[in-house]
Order: C-alpha cells, then structure tokens, then sequence
C-alpha cells in the first residue's frame, strides 16, 4: 500500500514566522528571558534542531546569572518549562487561525485516502503542536486517520534520518511505497538518508536552500481555482523526476514519483549523511 508522509512545520502550514516565533518570544516574556528574536534572527535560528535546542541556544553566562540558573539541571528544568509553556501559546495561535493551511494540503491528503494510501506525519516538533497544526489543516476527520510521529521520540533530529526510520517501522512500510512531502534542506537529507523519494515544496525560510536530491521542487502543492476560492498554481522549481504537473501536485504526480528509482538505489541521489537538527 503506498504512503504519504508528511513534515509538519511549512508543510502543513507556513508555521516559523507567524507560528513559532511569536510564541519563542511570548514565552521569553513570560519567563523574564532578555532575549527577543527578530525575523532576520529566527531566521538563522531555524537551522538549529528542535525548539528546547533552539532555547538553550540563548543561554549565555550572563543570562544565566542573571535568571539564577545555577547549575546544567536548573538549566535543564528551566529549558522544560519554557518550552512546555511555548508549545501552550503555540497551539494557541494556530487554533486562532492566524496560520492558514498551505496550498493543496487538504486536497492531496483527501485523494490519498480515498485511493487507500496511509497517512502521516513525521516530525520532531512536540506532538501537541503537530496534533493542533494537522488537524487545523485538514479538520478533524481525515486527521483521525493520519498517524502521527513526533517530540523526542527518537535519537536524533533531522537532518538525521531518525524520525522517517521509525515511521517505516511503527507503520510496517517498505521504503519503495512511500512518498514524503518536506519543505527543507534538513527535512529532505533527512528523508533522503531513509531511502525515501521526495518531493519539496519550498516555504517562506527555505526558498534559497540547497534540494539538490528531491525528485520535484515546487512553490506549493497548489489548488485548483473553483467554488472554494481563487486558488494557487503551483510553480515547478526544479523537476529531476520529470513527472508532470499541471498547476497543481495530484496523486498522478505522487504515483509518477513513486515510479522513479529511489535514492541510492539506482538514482543519480544517494542518502545523505546524518547530523542532528530540526524544527520546534
């Protein structure tokens, strides 16, 4: 049975600017933290795995002392406790809807059920945020049908092929069915290095990376206009699969994917090698 996975932050939803960093500095607010990210700050931050990563990232000496973290286990529990608190105000936003779903996100995840593919998401962002961000995006019935992998729950972040190893395993998938749908350098090395075809549709940070190995680079997944609005085309950015696509990814494009060679295994891409980074 072919599959379809999922990243979650700028897959699901445009998430970085809108999303994470306005709860990264409410939190810091909350807490006393002197530090407040700007949009040219967090968009270096962004290359730094995981949101308690990105956190500890601020903790110089002096911040330190001056919010009485003693020792590396207050540091720790500090780091906790801001990040739980950042996961509440995140979800916050993103069921305000100041973050609406990407283009195409609904539309694809729709077909893919009805022609019996398994869903998911992979991501080490916490799970309650990933939780909130998918169901926003594609409503609470075809989300119950999605399975869901995400927090610490495995060694490494991206771009190590960590998370997309365990999903294979928990969901009982050969490598050969899946397609994963990513948004970022990271995320595609990530899948590249768990032997997966990739197809990336870039987001506002990610637009300038490197996604030399993607079978398909395009601005969105695109949605058709009709009685649901004006829609959005999706532009091809790059296409080393050569499949088709028309103004907008549709389960042919996926199924064209699925027919190319899989990295390392024949293809010009082989997996790439792991480090640990990611999203919040």
């Amino acid at each position: 049975m072919p599959a379809l996975i999922f990243d979650c932050d700028g897959v699901l939803a445009d998430t970085e600017q809108h999303g994470h960093l306005p709860a990264f500095n409410r939190t810091f607010a909350d807490f006393n933290v002197p530090v407040r990210w700007s949009v040219d700050e967090y968009a270096e931050k962004v290359k730094v795995g995981g949101g308690k990563e990105r956190m500890r990232s601020i903790i110089t000496p002096d911040i330190a002392e001056s919010l009485g973290l003693a020792d590396d286990a207050a540091i720790d529990a500090a780091v906790l406790a801001w990040h739980q608190r950042k996961t509440a105000i995140y979800k916050e936003l993103v069921e305000s809807g100041v973050m609406p779903a990407r283009p195409g996100i609904a539309r694809i995840s729709q077909e893919a059920h009805d022609a019996g593919w398994t869903l998911a998401v992979a991501s080490t962002s916490a799970e309650p945020a990933v939780r909130a961000v998918l169901t926003h995006a594609v409503g609470d019935g075809l989300a119950a049908h999605f399975a869901v992998f995400a927090g610490d729950i495995v060694p490494h972040k991206k771009p190590a092929p960590d998370i997309y190893m365990l999903a294979l395993r928990e969901l009982k998938l050969d490598p050969e069915d899946a397609v994963v749908v990513e948004d970022s350098s990271n995320g595609l090395r990530a899948a590249l290095g768990a032997g997966l075809r990739t197809l990336v549709t870039v987001s506002g940070y990610t637009r300038a990376e490197d996604f030399a190995g993607a079978a398909l680079v395009v601005s969105s997944l695109g949605d058709p206009a009709g009685a649901g609005g004006p829609g959005e085309r999706a532009d091809v950015l790059a296409n080393p699969a050569g499949v088709d696509v028309h103004g907008a990814v549709t389960l042919a494009t996926l199924q064209a994917i699925l027919a190319r060679p899989r990295p390392g295994t024949g293809g010009a891409n082989p997996p790439a090698p792991s480090t640990p980074t990611e999203t919040p």
